[in-house]
């Protein structure tokens, strides 16, 4: 990919403690046209500091020498809520996937994944798609089928048009948005449209939140348990 003359590369942070891990990272990212690396950080402590520098991407993993991820996530909406945060980790418990989530995250990737696999997921992440592998989409599914009891503490809400419910599916189901424009016949600036209609109306905000909620609350049928891979 070139970066077009004028155009602003994506501008990445890497928080983990792992420096072999990190070092691999950077230079994965770094040997890309349209990506920077702006700076690393291996704590909380270290977060603090390079977070004056502004940021498009984090790279978060979960587990840090002085705190978690989700105290770093906090930490970063706080600084940078216009910053997309993806959780790279070997971490992948359905409670500390929930618990980054309802703290800002973005995303999740885990640690097995190819540098390449990353590196696109960085470009979908700056492009505001769901980084949420489908397995672990099942798992949110099938953690909160027991407790329809949540669906009451929502309170009242606007109700969401049968388009809405149409794209509210399809994020569920982990398709991207090119996917889900190809489906419903849709430009991408109505998609988009649609989205923030939705994020509006169920008070969250990011697509990664949506997902979440909408499976806790019921909104939607639960992804089909299968062997179609996530668009991610």
């Amino acid at each position: 990919m070139q970066v077009m003359s004028g155009d602003q590369p994506i501008r990445i942070l890497v928080v983990d403690d792992h420096r072999v891990l990190v070092d691999a990272l950077v230079a994965a990212l770094a040997s890309e046209p349209d990506m920077e690396v702006v700076g690393t950080a291996s704590s909380i402590v270290e977060l603090r500091q390079v977070l004056d520098v502004p940021v498009d991407v984090v790279l978060q993993d979960y587990i840090l020498g002085d705190g978690t991820g989700t105290e770093a996530v906090r930490l970063i909406k706080s600084r940078q809520p216009a910053a997309t945060v993806v959780m790279l980790t070997a971490v992948a418990h359905d409670d500390t996937i929930l618990e980054t989530i309802q703290a800002g995250a973005d995303g999740y990737l885990t640690k097995d994944q190819a540098l390449d696999d990353v590196v696109a997921a960085v470009r979908a992440a700056h492009a505001h798609e769901v980084l949420l592998p489908r397995a672990v989409i099942i798992e949110i599914a099938l953690r909160v089928a027991d407790s329809r009891g949540h669906a009451a503490e929502r309170g009242v809400m606007e109700p969401l048009t049968p388009r809405e419910l149409d794209v509210l599916h399809m994020l569920v189901e982990g398709l991207d948005s090119p996917s889900i424009c190809a489906q419903l016949s849709v430009a991408p600036n109505t998609l988009r449209t649609h989205v923030q209609n939705i994020m509006a109306k169920l008070g969250t905000h990011s697509k990664l939140e949506t997902v979440a909620f909408a499976l806790r609350h019921g909104l939607v049928a639960p992804p089909h348990i299968g062997d179609r891979r996530s668009a991610v």
